[in-house]
């Protein structure tokens, strides 16, 4: 039988685990519940009022008691929060839209990103950017930029292009979730094309969600099937990323063995399976889908914490002419599988 010191242990090693990383996730606790409340209340992106809210906090990351806290929200927080995701998503939502919209999203996703290395390598801005942003423009927006960030290669500049991704892919989402409606009502589109076309090109769920059914209840529904779609895309995006990043992040870890799948993409897919075999209640699926929610405002603040706006500042332009260029791109693109029927096939 093990001692009584032998079991004693691993809990001490626990609590004194919990204590060092308390200060600095209540701290970001807070900043998600402040921020949730005010968007919840007066509107606007969660997400966005997170990560200014962590960055007006930037000195706790120099101070030492705070500092694991906020390492600990930035990296596990959030690899929880986006394994959630997966009980949004079922094989069948996937299956009823079609061969035409899955079709759209892929190519969407694929050319986007290579859209965005080849932009970045044109504007001077390292390969990792163009990946990045094209990635967050291509799939689902602040949640994709974080979930492939997790699995890139942690240089001197990934957090500041890990923040710009985030600042600048939130607040086109926001303008294309009143824009886009007006261009369905310019173009005609019916409701099955409105939602494949606001689906196909806003970059957050919330956003997606808002357009549609600003439109019709049929345009919300299918907007929301394809956007589920694209946040789907981020299971082969991320393995993609990390067959890309694999020998970087082998220098990076100091070991020559390096898992193909982090776990918490295996839990993202498991998630999807059984919420796709109806063994999540209902109930069960909201509370996870708000939890996600909750991890990720939480992940944001403290990546806001770890960034000052000086250092946003010597980003400058490209990143935002990087991340307009993407955008386009894929309004376009979409578009024109519309307008040539690929889409609905």
């Amino acid at each position: 039988m093990p001692s009584l010191q032998t079991v004693r242990h691993p809990l001490l090693r626990m609590q004194e685990s919990f204590q060092r990383i308390m200060p600095g996730l209540l701290i970001c606790i807070t900043i998600a519940l402040a921020t949730t409340f005010i968007a919840d209340h007066y509107g606007g992106p969660t997400l966005l009022y997170a990560l200014l809210f962590g960055m007006t906090l930037h000195f706790l990351s120099e101070e030492g008691r705070c500092l694991a806290g906020v390492e600990f929200a930035a990296k596990k927080v959030l690899r929880i929060g986006v394994a959630l995701l997966g009980v949004r998503i079922t094989i069948e939502q996937v299956a009823e839209l079609g061969i035409g919209p899955v079709l759209t999203v892929v190519c969407g996703v694929m050319l986007t990103i290579a859209l965005g290395a080849l932009l970045a390598r044109l504007l001077g801005l390292d390969k990792d950017m163009g990946l990045l942003t094209g990635g967050s423009v291509a799939i689902c927006g602040a949640s994709a930029a974080l979930a492939l960030s997790a699995v890139m290669p942690r240089h001197e500049t990934h957090e500041r292009n890990t923040i710009m991704t985030v600042v600048g892919v939130t607040t086109l989402s926001t303008m294309a979730m009143v824009i886009y409606p007006l261009i369905v009502g310019v173009l005609g589109l019916g409701d099955t094309e409105a939602g494949i076309f606001l689906g196909g090109t806003i970059h957050d769920v919330a956003q997606v969600v808002g357009a549609g059914y600003m439109i019709s209840e049929g345009t919300g529904d299918v907007s929301t099937f394809v956007k589920l779609l694209r946040v789907a895309m981020l299971v082969p995006a991320v393995m993609v990323f990390m067959f890309l990043f694999r020998r970087e992040r082998r220098q990076e870890e100091g070991t020559s063995k390096v898992p193909m799948l982090p776990t918490f993409l295996v839990a993202f897919v498991a998630l999807v399976i059984i919420n796709s075999l109806g063994w999540i209640p209902p109930v069960v699926t909201e509370g996870f889908t708000d939890l996600s929610r909750w991890c990720l405002v939480t992940a944001i603040a403290a990546l806001g914490i770890k960034t000052s706006f000086q250092k946003l500042a010597v980003v400058g332009w490209k990143p935002v002419v990087l991340m307009v260029a993407e955008t386009v791109f894929l309004l376009l693109l979409v578009l024109a599988f519309i307008y040539f029927g690929v889409a609905s096939i």
